[in-house]
């Protein structure tokens, strides 16, 4: 259904816009400047993996990180069959925690590695909103600031919300239970908050240099302000990877930016293709790992 979601925004977004300059846009990507952004998202992935272990190290979770690369490899390939994160950090909390018997520390450390990305997300695209603020519409710059300012509150706050979650509803107590070690110390997730910033702009790079290979000059500041916005709308579990949803806020974005309809267009579709590729990576992990009772067992 997220899926068939996707492709009908998709085709809704081609017939208003006329799909034929989309497509004739398409090809004239440079297969050098695709590639390369193919290979520095996966790098990407890679730090993630990094600070996936960094988080997992402050609940003791102490695995090698060729492990936590497998596995964090193995939660990007799922993300490409169920719609959305969930499944992909669903994947990497089990096999680590089975792997490693702290089931409940892994699910800790997936959550707070999700939680750590959105931060960055929200502290860069309000940072960029700050710095390019004449570049878009006020209508999107205040909020994005106000969301950014509303997260490093949160985050300030959090030795305090620690001490007084007990007090809370049953369900807020046990869905702040999981993370309460970070919240104790949040300067102990400061390491992987860099690692996350890094790669928010890695990626927005990586769709400059698919801008690049289209033969657009769209400054890159611009992708560092437009990309975490629109990051944020396509993360959401709505359709397959964000199709569809990211296209729309590249439309949007980018349209106040300067960058025509079809480029935009064209681009989110690339940013899809290469994203897919990327995951495609995760199969070789996915494969060669046994399933996570059986590798208890083997152990």
């Amino acid at each position: 259904m997220r899926a068939g979601l996707g492709l009908a925004v998709i085709a809704l977004l081609l017939w208003h816009y006329d799909a034929r300059p989309v497509l004739r846009i398409l090809p004239r990507e440079n297969l050098a400047w695709f590639i390369g952004a193919i290979a520095l998202y996966v790098a990407g992935q890679v730090m993630s993996a990094w600070r996936w272990q960094l988080l997992g190290a402050v609940l003791h979770v102490h695995e090698r990180f060729a492990r936590y690369l497998r596995f964090y490899f193995i939660g990007m390939f799922t993300n490409l069959f169920v719609p959305g994160l969930v499944g992909g950090d669903a994947a990497r909390a089990i096999y680590l925690g089975r792997h490693s018997g702290r089931m409940g520390e892994a699910v800790a450390s997936v959550v707070a590695d999700r939680g750590i990305g959105l931060l960055a997300l929200f502290w860069l695209a309000a940072a960029m909103a700050l710095l390019e603020h004449d570049a878009l519409a006020p209508g999107v710059i205040h909020p994005a600031v106000a969301v950014g300012a509303i997260a490093l509150a949160g985050f300030l706050a959090a030795p305090l919300v620690a001490r007084i979650v007990h007090r809370m509803p049953r369900p807020i107590r046990r869905a702040g239970g999981i993370v309460m070690p970070y919240l104790h110390r949040p300067q102990t997730m400061i390491p992987a908050i860099v690692l996350s910033l890094i790669l928010q702009i890695s990626l927005a790079i990586c769709q400059w240099m698919l801008a690049r290979g289209l033969g657009l000059t769209t400054p890159v500041m611009i992708f560092l302000l437009c990309v975490p916005i629109a990051n944020v709308f396509a993360s959401l579990p709505v359709t397959l990877n964000g199709l569809g949803i990211r296209e729309t806020a590249y439309l949007m974005l980018f349209g106040m930016a300067g960058v025509g309809h079809d480029n935009a267009i064209a681009l989110g579709l690339l940013w899809f293709a290469a994203t897919m590729i990327g995951g495609l990576t995760g199969s070789v992990a996915f494969v060669t790992t046994p399933a996570p009772a059986a590798a208890i067992a083997n152990e």
